[in-house]
């Protein structure tokens, strides 16, 4: 008699390369969310070292740094968005004074706006100052890291 020879998978076959799958997919979609999370910093970056730019810029005239959010509203300097979301919708701007106290610094920082996936970063809160230090909130990272 001829024995017919079995063709296909067995199931146990198909479970393992279907495991194998789910735990590849798992790899990648980490990965690829963290990338994600490093790419869109670059927008709050982008505009933090905007705002820094206009306020060196408001200095020069003024001598003095606008400090509050609410006293932009006389004659604010161009590209000064205070206040405005980033391009990318991920982050907002607010500034207060620095060390000093006065007009004389300023601290600026990008907020990751709420609700948004961007709140979930290890990195948090971009700051920047007049003297150019650049960090992040938490504290828990680097520069290296965050900017």
């Amino acid at each position: 008699m001829l024995r017919r020879v079995a063709k296909g998978f067995t199931l146990i076959e198909l479970m393992i390369v279907v495991a194998i799958v789910a735990i590849l997919a798992s790899l990648a979609y980490y990965n690829y969310s963290r990338y994600a999370m490093r790419a869109r910093r670059a927008d709050g970056r982008e505009l933090l070292m905007r705002v820094a730019a206009a306020q060196e810029r408001f200095y020069t005239n003024t001598n003095g740094y606008v400090i509050a959010t609410s006293n932009i509203g006389l004659t604010p300097p161009q590209g000064l968005g205070l206040g405005v979301t980033s391009a990318g919708g991920h982050y907002t701007i607010t500034v207060g004074p620095g060390s000093s106290g006065d007009a004389l610094s300023f601290i600026l920082s990008a907020n990751p706006v709420a609700g948004d996936v961007q709140s979930h970063d290890v990195c948090g809160s971009l700051t920047i100052d007049n003297v150019g230090n650049k960090g992040a909130s938490p504290g828990t990272t680097t520069n290296g890291s965050c900017w």
